[in-house]
């Protein structure tokens, strides 16, 4: 049996990119794609800008005054998943396996390809010839390796490691450079002593599980020690979807609340009949003025996606909490998701015309 080869495929600064394509006067320029409302957060920065500290999540106000001469465009998401879908299908027409793990990444299994190297060079090589957009690529043998060198390697980056390979490269980094090790469990880390990638994996897994717990603990010594198994999944089926928004001014009562929800939920049954998608289970989610987040939810007994009924148990759902603080954050979720086509074909029937499901989204 071959040893495991996969790649990591990111693509580089991809809505900056996208937006580049359509301004080409930009380029060379601080570019920064944000929301325009108070408490918009960048999606995504030019490398240009990332020189002044202005990254992802970076509130927009802040990036602002970081950058004053940065170039700021309103996010075009419906343009970013056209552009996404062309490039993952050039992707699949190299690769067999592939994973799409979000609109600008994804995994190739490279395992039984007689020059793995070669048809990754192949694949980036192609995305540029066919897309006009940039990727780094990163090999190793787990998904995790590969992960850390695509993004040791940007932009424009093709890099290969070994697991020893990332243990020496990244032994004194910060944990928090690990993918999975999110700022919150590395302060802890760091509050222990362990403030390397290289003290993390050293640590004994008994010294671990007392504060994270017996699955969290070793898990996080396996990572700083680039121990991974996980299998590249070319099909990963989304339980739940949601919609939500972040007011520009917090909002009160009722009155105010229901009319937002009411859109939210117009949009999100859209895109499930658009997708062929339906679910049991419909939530809310209502984050309030003072930063604390509250959830409700109902499971019924049929899934669907007809707006009519998602939009009245969410609404009945918002005026049971009835907040009685301004609300900062309203968003809906519909869950147990599955295909309608399958579902209709599972009872032996065929589905109607408006039920087929398009090609898949990504």
């Amino acid at each position: 049996m071959n040893p495991r080869c996969i790649a990591h495929v990111d693509m580089d600064a991809f809505y900056v990119s996208v937006e580049l394509e359509r301004r080409p006067e930009l380029r060379g320029r601080p570019v920064v794609v944000a929301g325009s409302g108070p408490r918009a957060v960048v999606t995504t920065a030019s490398y240009e800008a990332r020189k002044f500290g202005v990254f992802s999540a970076t509130p927009a106000a802040r990036a602002r005054r970081r950058c004053p001469e940065a170039v700021f465009v309103e996010p075009d998401f419906a343009t970013y998943r056209a552009r996404s879908a062309d490039v993952m299908a050039v992707l699949r027409e190299h690769v067999e396996r592939v994973e799409v793990m979000g609109l600008d990444e994804a995994y190739l299994d490279l395992t039984d390809l007689p020059q793995p190297q070669a048809a990754a060079r192949a694949v980036k090589h192609a995305v540029r010839e066919r897309t006009g957009l940039v990727c780094s690529v990163g090999i190793g043998p787990s998904k995790l390796v590969a992960k850390v060198a695509s993004d040791a390697g940007k932009p424009d980056g093709f890099l290969v490691l070994t697991a020893a390979e990332a243990r020496a490269r990244f032994a004194d980094a910060p944990p928090g450079c690990i993918p999975g090790i999110g700022p919150k469990t590395a302060a802890k880390l760091d509050r222990m002593g362990i403030g390397t990638v290289a003290a993390l994996a050293a640590t004994a897994d008994d010294r671990l599980v007392d504060p994270f717990g017996p699955r969290l603990g070793p898990w996080l010594g396996a990572l700083a020690r680039f121990e991974d198994d996980d299998p590249v999944e070319p099909v990963r089926v989304a339980k739940s979807e949601s919609r939500e928004t972040t007011f520009d001014s917090d909002l009160n009562g009722l009155e105010a609340l229901e009319p937002a929800l009411t859109a939210l939920c117009d949009d999100l049954c859209a895109a499930l009949r658009d997708s062929g998608r339906r679910g049991r289970t419909i939530g809310i989610k209502i984050r309030l003025n003072d930063f604390s987040t509250h959830t409700r939810a109902r499971t019924i007994e049929g899934a669907t996606h007809d707006v009519t009924v998602v939009r009245g148990i969410a609404c009945e759902l918002l005026r049971s909490f009835d907040p009685q603080r301004p609300v900062r954050l309203l968003g809906v979720r519909v869950a147990g998701l599955e295909d309608v086509v399958a579902d209709c074909r599972d009872r032996g029937g065929e589905p109607q015309e408006q039920l087929k499901l398009p090609p898949p989204m990504v």
